[in-house]
């Protein structure tokens, strides 16, 4: 069921994002006069499943869910259309008007996509507000992982600043660190303030490990559910049991309990347990990984203070303008990261089943807007690349032609748009690719 909400989530939301692409280039089209002989979600090679003719355009729905397009008269495109190129220009062709019309024409999908993300992340913060904990209200400092240790963090650390900054909101440490090049994270331990150095090697690692600093937490484990291999249940342990100790070890935080498990993994362990008001003790032999296989109930509210803005409709405007424009260039940091080797960031390069993975396992309408607006500015960054088959492409040729005031030739147009889908299918293999992998072994 998870996995339909998801893939349910993200068809919706990929739906809506190419729809009002393709409404960008088909109205800047019709405004200017050109012929749109087609408007498609989704691509239909030799069948469609379902379409209808409407004027001159054709509107259906393919049955390739990669995308979609308009097909604009007199234009090289997916269509790879050349017979139509090889007649005489008529005044409805693309190829017929200003170089200025069609530019605007070619950036008409990457704007609606912008306009759009800016509209949702306004209505979002008009709705819901904005939500978070604030960093100085962590007040029990941070678990990290292996990799959080190898930068030189503690269990139990509280983090002051990155590069002598500090940082508000908790969620935006390890984006900070990645993203903004950070060279050094300074850290209160115990009594003393720590600045730790944060070399580039370990940036591979902080792109894959998704828990390298995670929020420490009281210990509570009141057991709501077992694995299917749970070392617990079969000690005897049942739903609604709550572990006090292990080995008569108490614990204070719940990673102090973690660690314990960890380092008892093969043994035998006795366990304090409490149910229904009553203590008796069970032995739990625990495997390899040192885990007892117990889903606990717990809740963080009330634990920490988190702050929430509340926007009136004119001040969520500007803040959900300002709000994309951070998203943009957080995502433009992400791209450059693919073009330095020493990051391996293309190693995280995933196709549709990580962008599904992003969405939530329950359908929640603020999650499914705010990624929803990410995507849009996801397609219209992507978009405008300047790589042939897709609009930067054309956008590139345009401005050629508008500073050398000479046009590409067709023949040339055609070969560069075959030479851009070659890219994009190897990249779109390559990242579906990646997702299988990580699918079989992780």
């Amino acid at each position: 069921m998870v996995v339909l909400i998801k893939a349910a989530q993200l068809l919706l939301s990929l739906s809506i994002l190419v729809i009002l692409h393709e409404f960008g280039h088909f109205l800047f089209a019709k405004l200017f006069r050109c012929r749109v002989e087609k408007f498609y979600l989704f691509f239909d090679p030799w069948f469609s499943l379902f379409k209808f003719q409407k004027g001159e355009t054709e509107y259906g729905i393919g049955w390739v869910p990669l995308g979609g397009y308009v097909k604009i008269s007199g234009m090289i495109d997916e269509s790879m259309d050349k017979e139509q190129m090889k007649l005489p220009p008529e005044p409805w062709e693309f190829r017929s008007k200003t170089t200025w019309q069609r530019l605007i024409i070619m950036i008409g999908g990457v704007v609606f996509n912008l306009i759009f993300a800016l509209a949702l992340y306004s209505m979002i913060l008009f709705t819901w507000g904005e939500e978070y904990l604030p960093n100085q209200n962590a007040k029990f400092g941070i678990v990290v992982s292996q990799t959080g240790k190898e930068i030189g963090l503690r269990n139990g650390d509280k983090v002051l600043s990155i590069d002598g900054k500090n940082i508000e909101n908790f969620s935006k440490i390890i984006p900070t660190i990645v993203l903004d090049d950070a060279k050094s994270i300074e850290v209160q331990r115990d009594s003393q303030k720590l600045t730790l150095e944060i070399k580039k090697e370990i940036i591979p690692k902080l792109l894959t490990d998704r828990s390298v600093i995670t929020l420490r937490v009281p210990f509570s484990c009141k057991i709501i559910a077992f694995a299917k291999q749970s070392p617990a249940r079969d000690a005897g342990l049942e739903i609604g049991d709550e572990i006090l100790s292990v080995d008569s070890a108490k614990f204070r935080f719940y990673d102090e309990f973690v660690e314990k498990l960890a380092s008892s993994k093969g043994k035998e362990v006795r366990l304090e347990v409490s149910r229904k008001g009553v203590i008796s003790i069970k032995k739990a032999t625990l495997g390899a990984t040192g885990i007892l296989g117990v889903q606990p109930a717990y809740s963080l509210e009330g634990v920490f203070e988190y702050k929430t803005i509340h926007y009136s409709l004119m001040e969520s405007i500007p803040a959900g303008i300002t709000k994309g424009y951070h998203a943009v260039g957080d995502y433009l940091k992400n791209l450059q990261l693919l073009f330095h080797p020493q990051t391996k960031a293309y190693e995280s390069l995933g196709g549709f089943i990580a962008i599904g993975n992003i969405f939530p396992g329950v359908w929640d309408w603020e999650s499914f807007w705010n990624l929803t607006a990410f995507l849009s500015i996801i397609l219209a960054v992507m978009n405008i690349l300047p790589i042939p088959a897709l609009d930067g492409g054309h956008v590139l040729f345009l401005l050629y032609e508008i500073i050398t005031r000479r046009k590409p030739s067709d023949k040339f147009l055609e070969y560069a748009q075959i030479a851009g889908m070659i890219l994009l299918f190897s990249l779109l293999l390559y990242a579906n690719g990646n997702d299988i992998i990580k699918l079989i072994f992780k």
